[in-house]
């Protein structure tokens, strides 16, 4: 009995023994992907899985332009949402602190834009929403950060959209950043006359280019300037933001011409004396800039302090302050002025040259007396028109002084073109 139980034990162990092998070498089988037709049946599973996966997701192909995560994205027109495959049936746009940005989805629901331009420096979030032609609902996100005001420049330009000046005004465009390379902003900058004129842009520095052509603008034209400069590296590190396009329009041709020897003003429009006025002009110890000047700024009244321009007396107060300057026509950066006088004598003008380097013209205090010189002078001039100063005896005022870049030539001036 003994030995027969020790034999059934034996027996068991190796069946178990022999159970284990077996179950080892069926899962080893099993897991060894050896045997070709349950390989080529997990192939045709896997594909199986996908083919239906993919018929239960949204064919609407969504993009959101700039891309995610970019740091240094347009303020533009450059925001845009747009799918194909599909409609767009939401979009959101918010700013970092959840202020939302307005913006319109096209008629066929296929794109989607921001209505304002943006801010730069900022941080925006979009979510969009679109589905294809059978209804699947397709998502997608996206965060990007404007340019920074460090990283990105400006122009400020004149003349103003949709303004009338005169037949001198150039086009002047003054960067808040140094402009390193030139010829890639100038290449953005385009200006066009429906006369048909040869327009030349000249780079006074590193921050101003005016644009002109060779003779002045053709009365009663019309001039169109385009700024292309979004994403134009304007120096290391540093885009353009703007893009847009101005009008302007050119007036009648008036022309003025003081003579402060004769002590007289001509005013001409079109060619033809329209009127004389009796001026007085820089005195001998002033004298007033010769040259071809721009008007480029009007006021009814100002004051004219002389510690502004370094006249001064002794003690250092200003040799004169008036506060109430009236009719007051800006024709440099310095300070030089075509203006009224109500102070100086009605016997100066005409006879004497008495000013600190204006053109002064008589007039009443106050500014609303119609009969005066001044007045009419004031009421019959707009920006842009040209006043040519002579016989003062002083040097010819520097182009870059105002807008008086007529005072090069035209070979000096195309000289400072970047292209």
């Amino acid at each position: 009995m003994e030995k027969r139980v020790m034999t059934d034990s034996k027996r068991r162990k190796g069946l178990m023994a022999a159970s284990a092998l077996l179950g080892g070498v069926l899962v080893l089988t099993a897991c060894s992907g050896s045997d070709d037709k349950s390989s080529g049946s997990g192939e045709s599973s896997q594909s199986q899985a996908d083919a239906a996966a993919a018929k239960k997701s949204s064919q609407a192909d969504i993009t959101i332009t700039p891309k995610d995560g970019s740091d240094n994205a347009s303020i533009n027109n450059s925001a845009a949402v747009t799918v194909s495959k599909g409609s767009l049936t939401g979009v959101t746009m918010t700013t970092a602190d959840g202020t939302a940005v307005p913006g319109t989805l096209s008629a066929d629901k296929t794109s989607w834009k921001p209505n304002a331009q943006l801010e730069r420096s900022t941080t925006y979030k979009v979510a969009a929403e679109a589905k294809d032609s059978a209804g699947l609902v397709a998502h997608e996100n996206a965060t990007f950060t404007t340019v920074s005001p460090a990283n990105s420049f400006i122009g400020t330009f004149t003349p103003e959209d949709g303004s009338t000046v005169g037949v001198g005004m150039p086009v002047s465009i003054n960067f808040d950043k140094q402009i390193t390379d030139k010829a890639a902003v100038q290449k953005g900058v385009t200006v066009t006359s429906s006369s048909g004129q040869e327009v030349a842009c000249h780079w006074f520095s590193t921050q101003r280019m005016d644009c002109r052509p060779e003779t002045y603008w053709k009365e009663n034209s019309t001039v169109t300037l385009k700024l292309a400069l979004d994403g134009v590296e304007g120096a290391s590190g540093v885009y353009g933001v703007q893009q847009k396009t101005v009008t302007f329009h050119i007036g009648r041709n008036q022309i003025s011409y003081v003579d402060a020897k004769t002590k007289e003003m001509k005013v001409t429009e079109d060619g033809k004396t329209v009127k004389t006025i009796p001026i007085s002009a820089g005195s001998p110890e002033h004298t007033t800039y010769e040259g071809i000047m721009v008007m480029s700024e009007k006021y009814k009244q100002t004051r004219m302090n002389g510690t502004t321009v370094g006249f001064t007396d002794n003690d250092g107060k200003a040799e004169y302050d008036i506060k109430d300057v009236p009719h007051a026509i800006r024709l440099t950066n310095s300070g030089t002025f075509l203006h009224g006088n109500y102070w100086g004598a009605k016997s100066v003008f005409g006879s004497v040259n008495t000013s600190h380097g204006c053109v002064g013209l008589s007039d009443t205090k106050g500014a609303n007396d119609t009969t005066t010189p001044a007045y009419w002078m004031y009421t019959h001039s707009i920006v842009g028109d040209v006043v040519v100063v002579s016989h003062t005896g002083d040097k010819t005022v520097a182009p870059d002084n105002g807008l008086n870049g007529w005072n090069m030539s035209w070979a000096e001036w195309k000289a400072g073109s970047a292209v």
